[in-house]
């Protein structure tokens, strides 16, 4: 394959449209929405692209309105949509949802609503017929995560094929991102096994709990020993990351703290901060640092109503992906802090 058809990172997976409720309440009580975009692959491919990366997203949606909206929204944002196929007998999937995302309750709030309508969709018949391996390939990293082999029995076989091990693979970015309304019936344990092929697994706590009744950072990298890279997140608390040792020995083992930030929305968070720590992993830069950026980039999504938020400039990270830990500790962002004009970021001194 010509060089020139490579990039620094291919995601693959379905994105479908998202309908953002007018107001906070239930479903039957939101009045109107407004139309966005969501997927945790093309959210993780424009987070690359907008911070100086080169990205491919590869996947296949419906030959429809909703369809053409998601190629222009995510090709506006700088990504290479050329591998995006169309399908005319199926559609672009869709979903509705409330001002959250969680699998379950968790801090006193009620469980967020989240409805799809993508059983059948033009992604769902992904196969590895249909997205050539040696396409999928073209990338100095291949990210995926579980949500696409719970689409379907293809779905699942083209996910295996592309996790296997083999000449010219490259390295195999896996967030699990799991979902309970798509495992519903299905054996979770599959995620599992298709996690421990890849090179760089990501994570949450509460998700490795709710999929595999693992409890603790060490309890998953002790299920997850294979991956080179394993980073568990731990919610507002930070994550962990676990690097296999050239020499084999013990994992270096690198916690960053979260930082603190006021929330406008939850969804994307956790694309967002896959996008931040690939970049660090792509410039080639220390596992903390990695963490910080990764903590960056989710702070960029989380101060947004959307699932994707601007990031810093890669000057503005750096920055502040330096700082001390006092430094960072201390550190306070809200809604506009990415804004070159309108920096809200600032360390905050004690009295």
């Amino acid at each position: 394959m010509s060089a020139a058809l490579h990039v620094d990172v291919v995601c693959l997976g379905e994105s479908m449209v998202t309908f953002r409720p007018s107001r906070p309440g239930r479903l039957a009580d939101v009045p109107a929405f407004s139309r966005g975009i969501g997927g945790a692959e093309s959210n993780v491919a424009c987070g690359l692209a907008r911070g100086g990366h080169t990205a491919r997203w590869i996947s296949r949606v419906g030959a429809d309105g909703f369809g053409d909206h998601l190629v222009a929204e995510i090709a506006a944002a700088g990504v290479d949509v050329s591998r995006v196929q169309r399908d005319p007998d199926r559609p672009t999937g869709i979903y509705f949802r409330t001002a959250g995302e969680r699998e379950r309750e968790g801090d006193g709030q009620p469980l967020s609503e989240v409805v799809y309508y993508r059983a059948g969709s033009a992604a769902s018949a992904m196969s590895p017929s249909l997205v050539p391996r040696e396409a999928a390939w073209s990338g100095r990293v291949l990210h995926l995560t579980g949500i696409t082999p719970a689409l379907s029995a293809d779905c699942h076989t083209l996910m295996r094929e592309l996790t296997a091990p083999a000449p010219g693979r490259p390295l195999v970015s896996f967030d699990v991102n799991y979902r309970t309304a798509l495992w519903r019936g299905q054996d979770s344990g599959r995620l599992l096994d298709l996690a421990r092929s890849c090179d760089l697994v990501f994570v949450g706590e509460d998700e490795a709990e709710i999929a595999w009744g693992l409890h603790g950072a060490e309890a998953v990298r002790a299920a997850l020993p294979e991956p080179r890279v394993l980073v568990v997140k731990q919610g507002s608390a930070g994550a962990t990351a676990y690097a296999r040792q050239p020499d084999g020995g013990e994992d270096e083992v690198t916690f960053e703290p979260a930082l603190d930030v006021d929330v406008v929305a939850s969804v994307g968070a956790g694309d967002a901060f896959a996008a931040g720590f690939l970049s660090g992993t792509l410039r080639g830069l220390p596992v903390a640092e990695r963490l910080r950026h990764g903590h960056l980039m989710a702070a960029a999504a989380l101060t947004v109503p959307g699932d994707l938020g601007t990031p810093p400039s890669r000057e503005h990270a750096d920055r502040l992906a330096a700082l001390d830990p006092g430094a960072w500790g201390r550190l306070r962002l809200g809604p506009g802090w990415t804004d070159t004009g309108t920096v809200r970021a600032e360390v905050v001194t004690d009295p």
